[in-house]
């Protein structure tokens, strides 16, 4: 008979740990050492569970680098113990958050899937049930002995993405998250069907867990808009200690080709400052180069973005910067995939 895995439900605060004090009608957070008693479907499941909580539950919008290490000092402390883990988080920062993970871990061999609510655990009307029951069925799932999925993902309604390529789309909707450039690697239907061919697979079982804790958060996201003064620019270019830019250009990767905007730009690349230009559209990809006014940033050093989104930019600046590494490596690392946010090709 072989063994139950065993999943470590991580509990950092948000919406989906809330429940209704009826007598007071305001929303506490859930006590999560009591999950069976309050979703007695879990039991149904053909795994182990054991949670751990934050000794006091964050809002998703107080979310910060410490906070990133607490998760990963979790994992890391529990990494031989458990055979997969679900985070429950904020959603509103979720893809931020999960980004940030996906690259503080190399060689993960386990799944660690994110997950939470639109509606408290609670409510009547909750999502969070399915989400919490799925995401759970997803990180004990095997074949052949092995994790089906061994990659940081994020999991809401129905759906099941690389957490590094995700972005929040919905405040009101309980389909709260999109993937606009790369497939789902699962959804739940009838039947919960793995889109085997998308998910990441370990080219060596041997290498062990690396977890990297260094990040550096001295980044802005600089986004265009027609009409935006050169003040403006040259302020947020000029913060103090700043080393890093997301600039979020118009469609391909398009931008002023003003003398005074690329002059700002150039200043500050040659102070040591990595700029990465992604697009402000949901999808798609930088093609920079592809237009007139994409050829400057191609001249003055912008790194290309492609098509990774926000906030695996933000998550990839804050690993990359830490590394000692001359101006073209870092060019090169962020341009290919390192962790399957970006297309390489």
């Amino acid at each position: 008979m072989t063994n139950k895995p065993n999943i470590l439900l991580i509990y950092t605060g948000g919406t989906i740990g809330m429940v209704k004090d009826y007598k007071t009608n305001a929303l506490k957070a859930f006590d999560f050492s009591q999950i069976v008693d309050k979703i007695p479907e879990l039991q149904q499941l053909n795994c182990h569970i054991e949670s751990i909580s934050f000794d006091e539950p964050m809002d998703s919008s107080n979310m910060n680098t410490a906070y990133y290490i607490n998760i990963v000092n979790i994992i890391e402390e529990n990494y031989l113990k458990f055979d997969g883990f679900v985070i429950l988080t904020g959603s509103d920062t979720m893809s931020y958050i999960s980004s940030a993970i996906s690259f503080m871990l190399k060689n993960l061999k386990k799944p660690i899937i994110f997950t939470g609510s639109q509606l408290p655990i609670g409510d009547l009307r909750t999502d969070a049930k399915e989400n919490l029951i799925t995401s759970i069925q997803i990180a004990a799932d095997q074949e052949n002995g092995r994790p089906t999925i061994a990659e940081v993902c994020l999991y809401f309604e129905y759906k099941l993405y690389r957490a590094n390529r995700t972005t929040k789309i919905s405040a009101e909707q309980f389909e709260a998250f999109a993937s606009m450039n790369y497939p789902p690697l699962a959804e739940s239907g009838v039947h919960l069907s793995f889109n085997k061919h998308l998910i990441h697979q370990p080219k060596n079982t041997y290498n062990e867990l690396i977890v990297r804790k260094n990040l550096v958060d001295d980044i802005v996201i600089l986004k265009l808009f027609p009409g935006i003064k050169k003040e403006v620019v040259k302020s947020i270019l000029n913060i103090p200690n700043l080393k890093g830019v997301v600039l979020e250009t118009y469609g391909s990767g398009n931008a002023p080709t003003t003398k005074s905007f690329i002059t700002l730009l150039k200043d500050a690349i040659q102070k040591g400052i990595k700029i990465v230009n992604v697009t402000q559209c949901v999808g798609g990809s930088v093609i920079q180069g592809h237009y007139e006014t994409s050829v400057e940033l191609n001249t003055i050093g912008v790194i290309n973005g492609k098509d990774i989104t926000t906030e695996a930019a933000v998550a990839k600046l804050m690993h990359l910067l830490n590394k000692n590494i001359s101006d073209f490596e870092f060019k090169e690392l962020f341009q290919k995939s390192m962790r399957g946010e970006i297309t390489s090709k």
